[in-house]
């Protein structure tokens, strides 16, 4: 169910993704990094499709994390990018070529790999409220700065910053979003209701959201989704060690295997990202605003 939970979220969140940049990409400019900007989406039908599926997408994965770790979940939301790949390629009418073949391949073969060479485990979510704070401390300073760095640079620049940023936080989510089932699950939902973490949910889906329509909004999909896409599952897994102790196992072999699938996961991120197919945006194509 783990698998399955997945692979169907990440179809729908990546067929989520493309709907929303094609919408998101003619709103205003004046909109970015501003709450205003999802006031004037939510009147466009093509973005509540998107929204929709990202939405559903979310609820499975979130499934899939009670049943599951985040270690071997996050990768599997991570091949949301072959899904968007699929839908951009009929939206373009584009072949897929060598290179297009040699992502799809390298992305989920990296999945696979992590996976089996990984063989993660959940572990019994209990650790010291110092590494708990820390971990999410550093992950929520990563987000920031990333943001701080997409402001100081020019338009054309900040897709990638704010995408990563975004995807940071869906890291979290998805953390925070299994933390929420296990209370639910052993303390009842009379307990869940008063508990910081169904907020913190809510908090990092609606600032996650923005920054990501606001990377949809300043530039191409293809700059955008490729590192939102490697962000989250990094963050996630990152939480599911720090925060609930999963394992992951530490033979040479299997620390071998998990470096070579993660180059794998990158170099399939990267390829997809800048394949024809993808969607280049209005934006850039008219060159409107690139300051």
């Amino acid at each position: 169910m783990v698998y399955a939970f997945g692979l169907v979220a990440a179809c729908l969140l990546g067929l989520g993704y493309v709907l929303q940049q094609h919408a998101a990409e003619r709103a205003p400019l004046s909109d970015m990094l501003s709450f205003r900007l999802l006031l004037d989406l939510v009147r466009v039908p093509l973005w509540l499709g998107g929204i929709g599926c990202m939405v559903v997408g979310q609820i499975l994965g979130a499934l899939a994390l009670t049943v599951g770790d985040l270690s071997r979940v996050e990768p599997l939301l991570a091949t949301n990018l072959l899904f968007a790949m699929a839908l951009a390629r009929w939206l373009s009418d584009q072949a897929l070529g060598r290179a297009g073949w040699a992502g799809v391949v390298a992305l989920s073969g990296g999945v696979a790999v992590f996976i089996v060479a990984g063989r993660p485990e959940q572990g019994g979510g209990h650790v010291g409220p110092l590494r708990y704070w820390l971990v999410l401390a550093l992950l929520l300073a990563v987000s920031g700065a990333l943001v701080l760095a997409a402001l100081a640079v020019d338009l054309v620049h900040r897709p990638p910053l704010l995408a990563g940023s975004a995807g940071v936080l869906y890291g979290v989510q998805d953390a925070m979003t299994r933390a929420s089932g296990t209370i639910a699950s052993h303390s009842g939902i009379s307990r869940l209701v008063v508990s910081w973490q169904p907020w913190a949910v809510v908090a990092a889906a609606v600032v996650g959201l923005m920054l990501v329509q606001s990377a949809f909004e300043a530039g191409p999909l293809r700059e955008s989704l490729p590192p939102m896409t490697a962000a989250e599952p990094l963050a996630g897994i990152a939480c599911g060690i720090g925060l609930f102790d999963d394992r992951l196992s530490s033979t040479p072999a299997a620390l071998a295997g998990q470096a070579v699938a993660v180059v794998a996961v990158f170099a399939g991120v990267f390829l997809l990202g800048r394949h024809p197919a993808m969607p280049a945006g209005r934006r850039k194509e008219t060159g409107q605003d690139t300051r």
